[in-house]
This record gives C-alpha cells, structure tokens and sequence, in this order.
C-alpha cells in the first residue's frame, strides 16, 4: 500500500505577514513517534514566524540573482523497511505595511529626438514629439501603475507602444558589486501606427512574487524601473526610463 505525505495551508493564497516576532529555522514535533492508522490523518499544526536576533524578515520575491523564499519541509521517520517521506511547501511572507502616506510624486514627459540620451546621430533620427504621464513613481505595490502616452505627431509610422517593468538587482560586497537589470514583463499598449493626439492609457498590476517593495541592505538592493518603449517601423526604438520606487501600505 503506497503513502503519501502532505502540507496544507489554510489560508488559500498562502499569504501570511511576518511579527510581531521575526522568522528563524525551528523544528517543531507535530506527532510522536507511533502507529498511523490506515486512511487520511490530519495533524493540525501551528508556530510564530521567528527571527534570529537582529535580522529582519524580507518580503518573499523571486529574482534572477537576488531570491527571497520561505518554505515548510516535513519529514515522517519510518522504520527500517520503509523509506522515509519528505514534503516541501512554500510560503508567502508580506512586510509590515508602512503606517505614513505615499506620496505618489507623478512625472510628466516629452519625448523628441532632442530629449534622447545615448544616440550618435541625432540628426538622421525622424522627427516625432511623445507626451505623456505617470500618475505615481512612488508606488504602491497592490496597486497598478497609471498613466497616459499621447503621440503628438510623427514624421514615421509607429509600429507597437509598450510598457517594459524592470527589476535592478545588485549583489556583492565591500570588495565589488555587480548590478544587472532584466526584464519582469513587457505590455503592449498601442500597436501599429496609433492616432495621432489620442490619449492611450497606461495600466500595469505589479506581478506577484517577481516585485517586492523597494529593498536596501548591506549586501544587496532590488529596485524597480519602467520603460515607456515606441517602436517604428523600421523596428528602431526610443525608450523613456523611469526609477519607481514600490511600498506596501
């Protein structure tokens, strides 16, 4: 007779917030040593998310080069003709929300051939003016990322408009760090040559797990940036950057 061994949380999204007290390693006996019977058992369980002394509980966040995770491995010791079982379970950590307001701190842009940075030949670029908004940089993390891009005019056809989230992630020491920036996801929120002076929105939710409030520490930082991207026709692209800086409230 085969058997299986599980973890169930109760808590469906598996969403649970660290403190009062901070997480460490424990272990922790759930049932004695003894006879299971046939069937399903349930063993209820609970425990205090610890922290070692003077450590701080980061927000779960899955990274490239910097990986924040939280997990419940179970194991059942059983006698010497039966293998011993093994589960593993990952939970979610949230911070402790921040009790002060966000102060959203929205940007304007305009975006011409004069404005690009990190182009040799600006005179051979078409002409095309891009304006626009960002309702906040300084943003809340459950909530979306808002805005507008209005193409004023320009003297190529647009091929697609999007919207690219960032993640900065630095790592290492006093002896070097090294800093890489990839791509968390990438929306399209205009494509071919979009009308002229029409207003095209920007919406993007902050992707689960792969963002995190904006993270500082001694020996690693992941902070986030969005690119408003134009793509013309001849698949040339003008990219406008824009730091964010994420919270939880």
């Amino acid at each position: 007779m085969s058997v299986t061994l599980d973890i169930r949380l109760k808590r469906a999204n598996k969403v649970y917030h660290e403190g009062p007290i901070q997480l460490i390693s424990s272990n922790i006996e759930v049932a004695k040593a003894g006879k299971i019977p046939g069937g399903k058992t349930e063993i209820p369980f609970e425990f205090p998310l610890l922290a070692k002394t003077n450590k701080v509980l980061y927000e779960t966040y899955h990274g490239v080069f910097v990986n924040i995770q939280y997990t419940l491995r179970c194991d059942m010791k059983r006698s010497l003709l039966a293998k011993d079982l093994s589960r593993n379970c990952e939970f979610i950590v949230h911070c402790q929300p921040q009790k002060a307001k966000v102060a959203p701190n929205p940007v304007t842009f305009t975006i011409t051939p004069d404005t690009l940075q990190n182009t040799r030949e600006r005179s051979s670029l078409p002409k095309f003016l891009i304006r626009g908004h960002l309702d906040a940089t300084n943003c809340v993390i459950s909530q979306p990322l808002t805005g507008e891009v209005v193409v004023e005019n320009s003297d190529v056809p647009i091929k697609s408009i999007e919207l690219q989230l960032v993640r900065v992630e630095t790592c290492g020491c006093a002896e070097g760090y090294a800093r890489d920036a990839t791509e968390i996801q990438n929306i399209q929120i205009g494509e071919g040559d979009v009308c002229h002076g029409l207003s095209i929105p920007i919406y993007m939710v902050f992707p689960r797990l792969f963002t995190c409030p904006t993270l500082e520490t001694t020996n690693f930082k992941v902070e986030f940036e969005v690119n408003i991207v134009i793509v013309l026709h001849d698949d040339h692209l003008i990219t406008e950057n824009f730091p964010l800086k994420l919270n939880r409230v």
